[in-house]
């Protein structure tokens, strides 16, 4: 299988996730025709990171708007693979509701539209565990898998628009193309992602020195979630890229998801972030700050005084019981699926992907 004479848009290459699957196609040993980088805006730092890797590959910044139809027609004009990861990530109701709906659902559903006119075809969208769970029951799953049977009653924005955006790529595989041949869909649902860059590790870092360098306890111990690290996930996209332009692979995984974790060890979040840092001479606090159900009562109470205070001031607690049921649930799951019908194993090591996290983490420290 390979890439070779690929003509690829990538959304959300100024992203976290997007910036490593940008690399790795850069890397690929056959070089792909092009690569298409669209995002609303480019860092310094991640355009001089994509330079290192220039070759044989042309390279072409759009920043623009996912919701911008003339946009997006411009940007698939000539493409025969797309890779969406451009979502608006939100586990704290910061970002309006309208506002995450236009990004993450409608702005999927344009893009689908686009590659139907376009003739894309192929279709890889970059999902997540949330759109599983937990629910807010707070069920566990240990060791799940796609066919593991699971009530899903999130009612979260964020989870809700993931979930949405997802069922609109899977629907669309099939899809006749304006020039007759068929678009091929396909989601990968990824656990949380860390690594270097990863913003949700560098905003635990930053409270974490606040705390005379103890991180936080937010998640009970026994909550084991299995993380992946961000060069797996991305790894992930370019095999089912791969996979889908092989007839007989393709035929196995269009039109399904897949969960895309890695061999990091089970953990609990708080954990994790202890783990990736601890030889820098961070420590973690034991428990939680109070008892788990005392704690997801207090969380409702801020729900509560947030929406008396709608009509006069926006206040956003630092907590929820979404949050609270996410960061104390067991919930881990096997990449096997995904190995068996694409080829996915894991590019990288638990201790690779420790490394290299602990590395950047102590650049940011120092």
């Amino acid at each position: 299988m390979s890439l070779a004479g690929v003509s690829c848009l990538v959304t959300g290459a100024g992203g976290f996730l997007g910036q490593r699957i940008v690399c790795l196609l850069l890397e690929e040993k056959e070089a792909l025709t092009e690569i298409r980088l669209l995002d609303k805006a480019f860092s310094d730092e991640a355009l001089g990171r994509f330079d290192k890797f220039k070759g044989k590959t042309e390279v072409k910044i759009l920043e623009g708007d996912i919701r911008d139809v003339t946009f997006l027609h411009r940007a698939c004009q000539g493409v025969s693979l797309v890779i969406h990861t451009a979502s608006l990530i939100d586990t704290l109701g910061l970002i309006e509701k309208k506002l995450l709906w236009e990004v993450n659902v409608t702005g999927t559903q344009l893009l689908l539209e686009a590659c139907v006119r376009c003739n894309v075809q192929h279709f890889i969208y970059t999902s997540t565990i949330e759109v599983t769970g937990p629910n807010c029951k707070g069920d566990p799953i240990f060791n799940g898998d796609e066919d593991t049977p699971y009530e899903s009653t999130s009612k979260f924005p964020y989870a809700q628009s993931k979930r949405l955006a997802e069922d609109s790529v899977l629907k669309a595989d099939g899809q006749v193309l304006k020039d007759g041949g068929t678009l091929m869909t396909c989601a990968l649902r990824s656990m949380y992602i860390f690594g270097e860059g990863c913003p949700f590790l560098q905003g635990h870092l930053d409270k974490c020195l606040l705390n005379k360098n103890v991180y936080l306890r937010f998640s009970r111990k026994e909550a084991l979630v299995n993380p992946v690290y961000v060069g797996n996930i991305a790894w992930a996209h370019v095999q089912a890229a791969k996979a889908l332009r092989a007839p007989q692979k393709a035929k196995h995984i269009r039109g399904k998801f897949y969960y895309i974790s890695d061999d990091t060890p089970h953990m609990s979040y708080a954990d994790l972030n202890y783990e990736l840092t601890k030889d820098l001479g961070f420590g973690i606090e034991p428990q939680l700050p109070m008892p788990l159900t005392v704690l997801y009562y207090f969380s409702l109470l801020l729900e509560i005084v947030s929406f008396l205070l709608r009509p006069f001031v926006r206040y956003i607690p630092s907590t929820n019981r979404h949050l609270v049921t996410l960061l104390n649930t067991p919930f881990t799951f096997s990449y096997r699926k995904a190995q068996q019908d694409f080829g996915y194993v894991p590019r990288y090591t638990w201790e690779e992907a420790k490394q290299g996290t602990a590395t950047c983490g102590a650049t940011i420290f120092f």
